[in-house]
């Protein structure tokens, strides 16, 4: 029959869809890896889920995390702890008494780049890292 495709064909057809369904998700998706994991780029504002440092045990869960803001935004994360003591973001100079079980929030123009460490202030313990970039 003229004009219908062969068995390999299709098969090379059904191979280059599968292709370029793949190669599209990853670009919508950002594709690829490379970044630091740990590492939370911020979103238009409109859409930016606070961040929230896990206190446990005095100590950050998993780790200091970076959050990364551009100048001119607004710096917003939260500090959820177990222990009492006193968040301090360094360079900003801003401080927030935790209690025990508690949460503190922080909203500070970023107006300083540079990279800041937020600290449990009595423990000298950093819990995280801000990043402001031009």
């Amino acid at each position: 029959m003229r004009g219908a495709l062969s068995r390999t064909q299709r098969l090379a057809l059904l191979a280059g869809a599968l292709a370029l369904v793949v190669v599209g998700f990853g670009v919508v998706r950002g594709g690829g890896s490379g970044g630091d994991a740990r590492t939370v780029s911020p979103r238009p504002p409109a859409t930016r889920a606070v961040a929230t440092v896990e206190v446990r045990n005095a100590r950050p869960f998993g780790g200091p995390r970076v959050l990364r803001f551009k100048r001119g935004d607004t710096i917003r994360f939260r500090v959820h702890s177990d222990v009492a003591d006193e968040v301090h973001l360094h360079g900003y100079d801003r401080h927030r008494d935790v209690r025990r079980g508690g949460t503190v929030s922080f909203a500070v123009p970023a107006t300083i780049e540079g990279r800041f460490e937020v600290e449990l202030e009595g423990r000298a313990r950093q819990i995280a890292a801000i990043e402001v970039v031009p």
